[in-house]
């Protein structure tokens, strides 16, 4: 029996929308699997091209690995992240940027990201960096 009036009592919600960029297979795949596992659509890359195309994508968050090794661009993701966070058009997407270098708190900050994820990590800890920046 259908429920009467449901769309009244609630609002369905868009899956807020992540875009991952990250060349190791399987890091992006787990990360992909973990987002999605919590309700959040999720578009993976494993180099920077996909920068160029945002306002087609339009993510809520952006999850970027400091070394990528796709030679799509000369910069690394502290050089990406501060071009993102420094043009008006994509300053507000929050960036964390994830590596497993040990200054990488230090890169984040100059790289003007909002965040960082140091590999490895533990999904508990993907899970919490994501709410604490996704609106």
């Amino acid at each position: 029996m259908p429920l009467k009036g449901i769309g009244l009592r609630y609002r369905i919600m868009a899956a807020k929308k992540i875009l991952v960029v990250e060349d190791d297979r399987d890091i992006r795949e787990t990360i992909t699997y973990a987002l999605e596992q919590n309700g959040y659509e999720v578009i993976s890359s494993e180099n920077s091209r996909i920068l160029k195309s945002l306002d087609k994508h339009a993510p809520d968050l952006i999850l970027l690995d400091n070394w990528l090794t796709d030679w799509s661009s000369d910069a690394n993701g502290q050089q990406l992240s501060r071009e993102l966070k420094t043009n008006p058009a994509t300053k507000h997407i929050p960036v964390i940027l994830v590596s497993a270098v040990s200054n990488i708190a230090k890169i984040a900050e100059d790289g003007l990201a909002d965040g960082y994820l140091k590999k490895p990590f533990d999904l508990d800890d993907l899970s919490a960096i994501v709410k604490k920046h996704i609106k």
